[in-house]
C-alpha cells in the first residue's frame, strides 16, 4: 500500500475561487435555516440573501469563465452520459472524473436553479409584518404574498437537494472510498500517473475577484 502511495501524485482540480464560493455558501446556507423563522433575526437573513444571490451570479459568471473543472462545458453532459455513470456505480465500478461526475454536475445545476429561484423570490417577499423585499413595490401585495408562498416551498426543496448532495459525499467516502471534501478544501486530488491525461487549466484567481466585484455590483443595483 505505501508502494502504490508514492506513486500518487497530487493534481490541482478546483481553483481558489471554486472552494471559497462553496464553503462560503454552505456556511450562508447554516445561517439562512437558522435566520428564516425568527423575526429578530430577519435582518440577517435579508442580508444573507443578498450575498446568496452575489454567489450564485458569481458562480454562473464563473461557470463560463472559470478553470477548467468549474466550467459548465467540464460537467454539465446529456441525459445518457448521466445513466451511463448510474450503470457504471451499479456495475461496482467508479468512473474517474477530475472534476464533478454527470450526476453531481446536474445536482450543481439543480442547486444553483433553486439557489436562483430562493434568492429571486425573497426580493419580493414579505411576512405581512415589518420585512419587505426590496422589490416588494414592484409588485403587488398578492403576488408578493405568491412569491413568498414559492420562496418558502423552495427552500423545503433546496433543503432537499442539498440532503441528497450530502448523502452522496457520504456514499463514495463509505462506500467507493473517495474523499470528495478534502479535494474541496485542498484543491488536489492525489491521482497516479495512469489516471492523469493532463491536469485541468486553472485560472487566475484574481480573474475570480472581478467576477465577484462584478456580480456584487449587479445585486447592489438591483437592491439599492
Amino acid at each position: 500500500m505505501a508502494k502504490k502511495n508514492e506513486n500518487l501524485q497530487p493534481v490541482k482540480v478546483w481553483d481558489l475561487p471554486t472552494r471559497i464560493f462553496h464553503w462560503t455558501l454552505v456556511t450562508l446556507m447554516i445561517m439562512q435555516w437558522l435566520t428564516a423563522e425568527n423575526s429578530s433575526t430577519m435582518d440577517y437573513h435579508v442580508w444573507g440573501g443578498y450575498t446568496v444571490l452575489i454567489l450564485v451570479l458569481f458562480r454562473l459568471i464563473w461557470g463560463v469563465v472559470g478553470s477548467e473543472t468549474a466550467r459548465f462545458s467540464a460537467f454539465v453532459r446529456g441525459p445518457g452520459a448521466a445513466l451511463d455513470y448510474v450503470k457504471a456505480l451499479l456495475r461496482g465500478e467508479t468512473p474517474l472524473y477530475l472534476g464533478h461526475n454527470p450526476m453531481g454536475g446536474w445536482s450543481i445545476v439543480a442547486m444553483l436553479v433553486l439557489l436562483l429561484v430562493q434568492a429571486g423570490t425573497g426580493l419580493f417577499a414579505n411576512d405581512d409584518i415589518l420585512i419587505e423585499g426590496p422589490l416588494y413595490s414592484w409588485v403587488s401585495k398578492s403576488t408578493s404574498d405568491w412569491l413568498t408562498t414559492i420562496h418558502k416551498l423552495n427552500f423545503n426543496l433546496l433543503l432537499a437537494v442539498i440532503a441528497v448532495h450530502i448523502s452522496a459525499v457520504l456514499f463514495y467516502l463509505l462506500v467507493k472510498r473517495e474523499n470528495l471534501i478534502h479535494p474541496m478544501l485542498s484543491g488536489r486530488k492525489h491521482l497516479s500517473s495512469e489516471q492523469i491525461d493532463a491536469a485541468p487549466r486553472m485560472v487566475s484567481p484574481w480573474l475570480g475577484l472581478v467576477v465577484l466585484a462584478v456580480a456584487g455590483g449587479v445585486v447592489w443595483l438591483l437592491v439599492r
